[in-house]
């Protein structure tokens, strides 16, 4: 029996499943065509002591965490970028701590194969001043947030495989 040119049903290959739930939702999005907004990966990173990620996909945001281990997240990072598919992947780190930034991006840049794009954000007016706001790491998500939303000044890195 011949498999029909053209399936009504999304299908998901069973291989998906074993991605972690931020790639999993992002593929459901690329299954279901979201065509409104523009095929970008965005990544905000708010660096320090407790690191906050925000994730945005075809302009929804599909995670945020907080990471304790700037190894930790930088692996984490490398499993979102290299299992979602983007016609741009940006990663967007504050500069409120630009030692944990600059170590974060030289270690993506030593692990991670591919190119993308990175921008240092002013990270003033992203942390709210609100009292006990920080249980669980809150604040630090939030300001990940408002980094991925800022624009900054922009870099092209390519992974040291071509650049050597």
């Amino acid at each position: 029996m011949e498999s029909p040119k053209k399936c009504e049903k999304i299908l998901l290959h069973e291989d998906v499943l074993e991605h972690h739930p931020t790639v999993l939702r992002g593929v459901m999005m690329q299954k279901l065509n979201l065509s409104f907004e523009e095929e970008n990966l965005v990544l905000g990173v708010d660096p320090g002591q407790r690191i906050g990620l925000s994730i945005f996909y075809y302009g929804i945001e599909i995670e945020r965490s907080v990471h304790n281990s700037i190894e930790e997240l930088v692996y984490h990072i490398i499993g979102i970028l290299s299992g979602l598919r983007a016609k741009r992947k940006i990663l967007k780190i504050g500069d409120g701590n630009m030692l944990v930034a600059k170590q974060i991006v030289k270690m993506l840049n030593l692990k991670y194969c591919s190119s993308f794009e990175l921008e240092f954000i002013d990270e003033r007016k992203t942390s709210m001043k609100i009292k006990n706001f920080n249980q669980r790491g809150k604040r630090d998500m939030l300001s990940a947030k408002y980094i991925s939303q800022r624009e900054g000044y922009r870099h092209s890195i390519l992974p040291l495989s071509i650049t050597g």
